[in-house]
């Protein structure tokens, strides 16, 4: 509530004086736009109804906001300095007020204002204590470490709250204006660019990495002695003009400058020799790469010798490789040292492993039918057919081989001085060996019989044959090196014979074939997670035997191909289907339905194979990622093994089945090794006693 004249400042007196509220003064001299305020014992709700008809403003008051507030200005205030006024009323007694977009303004307490609709505002255009956001930009200065340092300072209870966004390297400051605003200043005086120079050392003779090395172990061991507010001096090593690079201020890149061009001396000699252990690298390997890279060293060097140096012919190079301790031994001028160390650095690192998991899926199906009708006179006359039966006519052989038979033999006796011959019967058995042999190539049904001098046969069968390998190789190997896998057997097979009675040395020359699943893969690394791999995948199995030797079923693949890390790639597809249907029939009798399957016999045989290959590569780059691989296998087969001992399927009887100890990162002695070493160190520990 505001008044613009002494009388009527003088009226509203006496109404406050009469009502026991607060009561306060105001004059304006000059203009309407001058308060004196004073506020005695009143509510703060009604504080801020009054501030807000005067400023002619909405203001919204958040129903925790509640008690009384003394307050008493002896000078007079203008609009914007009534308004600071009223903010810093509510900032003494914990309160702040925000304002909104559409002009009105929001009362509520101060530790939950940095949760609300809080203004985002560019630049100092609001001060005092109006609670606001400002979003500021950090050039020169990590946001990380300004963080920490600007909540020390920021009216944490207040509402405020400082936020660093370490990807665009921003500042995020909420809370009042002239606190904000102080945080700001201190960051735009912070970030700035210091005024550290670069010097650039060209070196002559010693190698900027090795300078560099030493320089940075001698800063490190004097960096706590150095208590200077300004940061330490930095030198980088710029290989390739091998060069040194040094930031700092003026004394340290002075005192890093001297000591650079003391070190960059000349060697009294003219080569020296160092002997360099390889830690991923085989140094019989680097031998010759080496030896190329110096001879293409030499041959730059003839093209024109540069002044104060000696010329290429003198500039002898040796290298040489001690497998022992995998170390090569140089000797060489510091120039040409550099260059082939620097060769040797890049070369000597850890390659990347691939793990590659195949599954190999054969599956053979094969269906065939043959039934037959086969009959026979004993005077003649018949009907026998060979496509897949036996023929009646060698059955009829053996079995009157077979047959049991009755002969007649005669003894010659002497009686009396005459000679008499007496017949005798004896029976003969028969031969099995045609009929076992026929019967033993018999599949199937078989039915015959003979009567009044006809016989007939019949034989019906039917296959069906389903026959899937599966195959899961696991191999891991070196990035660019060669892995084979081979699960399968030796198969013998003849490759020359000599036999005779005329050579007097008989011999057969054996030749022994890999037959089962095989596969050989050389993986490449590509730039990004591609993988490029040489594929060599074979299938085979011994089919059968014929007259010269053993068959063998095989399917080969033989590809390249390129696959993602982690990605599964299928090879193969290829389906092989050999369908063969025969008939053999009597002319005209065997085409009669029904009738004509008694003069007819039919076989077919229908055969299909089909080979897929799936392959997976893995990029594995470190230790950590080849254990979890390890771990998850080894759970896998634990897990396995320990199903088997729950279902009681044992070993033996009256035995567990084995089962993997639990997955331990360190290696550790079994129990028993443990106990035998404690006792020998407690009775070693009690002889000393």
């Amino acid at each position: 509530m505001m008044f613009k004249s002494p009388k009527h400042s003088k009226v509203i007196k006496g109404l406050l004086l009469a009502i026991g509220s607060a009561f306060f003064a105001v004059s304006s001299l000059v203009a309407a736009a001058d308060y004196s305020p004073n506020f005695k014992n009143t509510e703060i709700s009604e504080f801020i109804n009054i501030v807000g008809k005067n400023l002619q403003k909405t203001i919204i008051v958040d129903p925790n906001v509640r008690g009384k507030i003394t307050v008493r200005s002896y000078d007079l205030l203008n609009e914007e300095q009534y308004y600071q006024f009223f903010l810093n009323v509510l900032q003494v007694y914990g309160y702040s007020a925000v304002s909104m977009p559409s002009g009105v303004i929001k009362v509520i307490r101060s530790k939950d204002s940095k949760s609300s609709n809080i203004p985002v505002v560019e630049g100092d255009s609001f001060i005092g204590d109006e609670v606001i956001t400002r979003v500021i930009p950090v050039y020169n200065v990590p946001v990380r470490e300004l963080t920490p340092l600007l909540r020390q300072l920021n009216d944490a209870a207040g509402g405020g709250n400082v936020i660093g966004h370490d990807p665009s390297n921003v500042m995020m400051l909420t809370g009042r204006a002239a606190v904000v605003n102080r945080l700001a200043e201190i960051i735009d005086r912070v970030d700035k660019a210091g005024d550290e120079e670069v010097d650039i050392i060209k070196l002559k003779y010693a190698s900027a990495t090795e300078l560099v090395r030493i320089v940075e172990n001698i800063n490190k061991s004097q960096g706590k002695a150095n208590a200077a507010g300004k940061s330490a001096p930095r030198v980088v090593a710029d290989d390739r003009t091998n060069s040194v690079i040094v930031s700092g201020d003026v004394k340290a890149r002075k005192r890093l400058t001297n000591l650079i061009e003391r070190m960059d001396s000349e060697l009294e000699t003219n080569g020296n020799t160092r002997v360099i252990f390889l830690n991923y690298a085989k140094s019989e390997d680097l031998v010759k790469v080496l030896q190329g890279v110096s001879a293409s060293l030499k041959a730059e060097e003839q093209g024109g010798t540069s002044k104060g140096r000696q010329s290429s012919s003198n500039r002898e190079i040796s290298i040489d490789s001690h497998q022992d301790s995998n170390a090569l031994v140089i000797t060489a001028e510091p120039d040409m040292m550099r260059s082939l160390e620097d060769v040797i650095r890049k070369l000597d690192v850890r390659r990347a492993q691939v793990q590659v998991e195949a599954i190999v899926v054969e599956v053979f199906e094969g269906d065939g039918t043959t039934l037959g009708v086969q009959w026979a006179n004993e005077k003649g006359g018949g009907t026998q057919f060979t496509n897949g039966v036996v023929g009646i006519g060698s059955l009829a052989v053996g079995v009157n081989q077979a047959q049991d038979k009755t002969i007649v033999d005669t003894i010659t006796t002497t009686s009396n001085g005459d000679t008499v011959v007496v017949p005798t019967e004896k029976t003969q058995l028969g031969d099995l060996s045609t009929l076992g042999a026929l019967l033993g190539g018999v599949n199937g049904f078989l039915l015959g019989g003979v009567k009044d001098g006809w016989g007939a046969v019949l034989q019906a069968v039917s296959t069906d044959t389903n026959s899937n390998i599966l195959a899961t190789p696991h191999l891991t190997t070196m990035d660019n090196e060669e892995a084979f896998f081979i699960v399968g057997q030796e198969v013998p097979i003849i490759t020359g014979s000599t036999t005779g009675s005329s050579n007097s040395n008989p011999f057969t020359s054996v030749e022994r074939q890999e037959v089962g699943i095989k596969l050989k893969v050389t993986p490449q690394i590509n730039e990004g997670d591609a993988v490029q791999l040489l594929i060599e995948q074979e299938v085979s199995s011994v089919s059968g035997a014929t007259s010269v030797d053993i068959l063998i079923n095989k399917r080969e693949i033989k590809t390249s191909v390129i696959v993602d890390d982690g990605g599964t790639i299928v090879l193969g597809g290829l389906i092989d289907e050999d369908v063969q249907e025969s008939v053999s029939k009597v002319p005209l009798l065997g085409d009669i339905p029904l009738i004509g399957h008694l003069f007819k016999s039919t076989s077919t045989s229908v055969r299909k194979r089909n080979l897929m290959v799936f392959i997976r590569p893995t990029i594995i780059r470190d230790g950590v990622t080849m254990n979890k691989i390890s771990q998850s296998k080894y759970q896998y087969i634990r897990a396995e093994q320990l199903k088997r001992q729950a279902q009681g399927i044992p070993l033996m009887p009256f035995t567990e089945g084995p089962s993997l100890p639990e997955w331990d990162e360190s290696l550790s002695l079994p129990p028993s090794f443990d106990d035998y070493i404690g006792d020998k160190e407690k009775q070693e520990n009690q002889g000393n006693d």
